[in-house]
């Protein structure tokens, strides 16, 4: 604190002594009842003034110091209240009022350049902030020296994220962790994500380090300190797809609840993304967590841009087409020339099954901003595909002066012409292609590609002759190449039989192409679909064979047949063992339960009266299974045939009852 250069009796000059201790002490509440005792007596001393400032900014009573500020301008001059008078308008977020303050001191000290540095890196003017905080290291000296350095580096993390610009090395150390983060940071934007990783993993390393000796600090304290760290992994993991891991990591910092609003912002922003239209009931819940009060002076422009953008395309998602249009109407009009408005506007017309008023809008916007046009028309060769409108969609794309010779865009044309059987336009647009490539990139792999896919789509719509010249610059480029050859053979044959023989000569000989192949073995191979019948043998070889004289198969020996365990060789088989029991002559029924009706058997409803009626063994026409007395000769008589059941199996039939009745039939004769 200054003294009073002069006073009304020893009352002040012990006020002023009251003064200076406190503010050595840190007791700026008391001070400041000094200090108003003081100006009772003169309210235009400027070092109570000043110190009135100081006190109140010490405070964090920024308005209030600003109002004393602008109050007493004829008494404080600007140069000697410039830094106190711009950290005010810095502190309440007057950033440009800050800027203007500060560059109306003719001799700027180091504090006054500290603050520049700040101001300028609120504003995004990161080339500019690292020049001051470059002249600034070079040219102080004193215990401040690793903070500046930390702003430095965060300066060119910046430059690396948003603008995508890589300062030279400026061999920064990494001694703290918030260096090593923000090295991180820089390696995060030039797209190093493994480094970027094992980077922060140091910093984690070092925070915990820093924290350890003391012993007031606590986990939590610790956890609080590292969630910054911890969020910009899961940024990291997100990047590089692993997006369970990041979700998982971002909702472990929003636990924690941190104190800094741009913090919380940015992960709800970033689990928002993750979720997409999935998990609509939490992405609401996260948006609440980027409308905190304050988190626009947290956030560079391109991040609240992002999260605004993030919020109209979940109401579109969550069909609040209302909400939808009011949010890209007001991105819109901060960001005219941004086209990203004007798509989630078409989008959600296109949810609404308006796909002309989407075209309208998006043909609207081409014709007041055409830098945009390679987005806008991308989008309305998509709406007019959707249509089925597969021309016009071709059109759009033709005229993109771009894109048109990409091999991307050239297979979607070609593709899209084929579908809609316009061969000639497929040709063209090859054609043009490979014209422009023979101008800027002559013979380079996209060229020779092109060349090759042209003559392949030629051969296949019959259009040989064209193809012929493809495939001549092919066979130039690559004399050896004898597929290329061929193609060029067969479709000279085509066109000019003499030519073809002619070239025809330049291939390789039978013996060159031969390769060692087991023909056999690649017959039976498991994905062979053509095996060679083998050639018949021959009579005489067969009979050398069964003679012995030749190279003989070994037989294979039939297994002898089971016999029944109860099998007696002196007692003949029973002729009727093919038979079912119940239709054999000797069968005479059940004894138990022979008069007892059925019970349960049969459809629902029926009776035991229309049970006897369904028996077929019952009726005139089935033939009884026993003979009885009296009446044989009638049956014979009646009928020749032999019933089915009661005929002999002949030895086919024999065959296939032994193979049913291998497993789990009951073996007797």
């Amino acid at each position: 604190m200054a003294s009073g250069s002069g006073g009304a009796g020893g009352s002040v000059t012990a006020l002023w002594t009251e003064v200076n201790r406190c503010g050595q002490n840190g007791d700026y509440s008391r001070a400041l009842k000094s200090l108003n005792k003081i100006l009772q007596d003169d309210k235009d001393d400027v070092t109570a003034l000043h110190c009135k400032v100081v006190c109140l900014v010490h405070n964090g009573n920024f308005k209030e110091a600003l109002n004393i500020i602008h109050t007493h301008t004829k008494v404080l001059i600007s140069d000697a209240i410039a830094f106190e008078k711009a950290y005010c308008e810095y502190r309440l977020n007057r950033i440009e009022t800050a800027l203007k303050t500060i560059e109306s001191v003719d001799q700027q000290t180091d504090k006054l350049k500290e603050l520049y540095g700040q101001v300028l890196y609120r504003l995004e003017r990161y080339e500019d902030c690292l020049s001051v905080y470059r002249d600034l290291i070079r040219n102080s000296q004193d215990d401040y020296e690793e903070e500046r350095k930390t702003n430095l580096s965060a300066v060119v993390a910046a430059l690396s994220t948003w603008e995508n610009f890589s300062p030279e090395d400026l061999g920064l150390p990494e001694t703290s962790y918030e260096l090593c983060y923000n090295a991180a940071c820089t390696l995060i934007g030039e797209g190093k994500l493994p480094q970027a990783m094992n980077k922060l993993q140091e910093a984690e390393e070092l925070c915990r380090q820093s924290f350890s000796e003391d012993t007031d600090i606590t986990d939590e304290d610790i956890d609080a300190e590292l969630a910054i760290i911890h969020a910009q992994m899961a940024y990291v993991m997100q990047l590089q797809g692993r997006t369970d891991d990041a979700l998982q990591l971002y909702n472990q910092v929003i636990k924690l609840k941190p104190s800094d609003v741009g913090l919380l912002a940015v992960t709800a922003n970033n689990i928002i993304t993750l979720n997409k239209d999935q998990n609509v009931f939490d992405s609401k819940k996260k948006v609440k967590l980027t409308n905190t009060e304050g988190v626009e002076h947290k956030l560079t422009q391109k991040q609240l841009q992002a999260v605004e953008f993030n919020k109209a395309l979940l109401a579109m998602h969550t069909n609040q087409a209302d909400q939808c249009r009011k949010l890209t109407l007001s991105l819109q009009k901060q960001n005219p020339e941004t086209p990203l408005p004007v798509l989630i506007q078409a989008a959600q017309l296109c949810r609404e099954k308006q796909h002309i008023k989407a075209i309208q809008l998006l043909q609207e916007f081409l014709e007041q901003h055409p830098e945009s046009a390679v987005e806008i028309k991308m989008t309305m060769a998509q709406l007019y595909l959707v249509q089925g409108h597969v021309t016009k969609a071709c059109d759009i794309l033709r005229s993109i002066d771009e894109k048109l010779n990409k091999l991307g865009m050239v297979s979607a044309l070609v593709t899209m012409y084929s579908h809609e059987e316009d061969i000639d336009s497929a040709i063209e647009i090859f054609s043009q292609a490979i014209q422009w490539y023979q101008e800027h990139q002559p013979n380079s792999p996209a060229h020779l590609s092109l060349v090759r896919e042209a003559a392949n789509f030629k051969l296949k719509y019959g259009r040989q002759k064209e193809a012929i010249s493809d495939l001549e610059q092919l066979w130039r480029q690559n004399p050896e190449d004898v597929r290329t050859l061929a193609q060029l053979i067969s479709a000279y044959s085509l066109v000019d039989s003499e030519k073809a023989k002619t070239l025809s000569k330049h291939l390789p000989s039978p013996d060159t192409m031969s390769f060692k192949v087991d023909v056999d073995a690649l017959e039976n191979s498991h994905g062979a679909t053509y095996i060679r019948k083998k050639a018949a043998k021959v009579a005489g070889e067969s009979q050398l064979k069964e003679r012995g004289q030749g190279d003989t198969k070994k037989k294979k020996k039939k297994k002898k047949g089971k016999l029944p365990k109860n099998y007696d060789p002196k007692v003949p088989p029973d002729p009727e063992r093919w038979l079912p029991m119940r239709e054999r002559s000797y069968y005479r029924g059940r004894k138990k339960g022979k008069k007892k009706e059925p019970i349960g058997k049969g459809t629902q409803g029926a009776t035991s009266g229309a049970a006897s009626e369904l028996d077929a063994s019952k009726t005139v026409s089935s033939p009884p299974t026993s003979p009885r007395p009296g009446i044989a000769a009638a049956v014979a008589s009646s009928s020749n045939i032999v019933p089915p059941r009661q005929q002999k199996p002949s030895a086919a039939s024999k065959k296939k009852q032994q193979q049913k009745k291998k497993k789990g039939g009951k073996g007797g004769w």
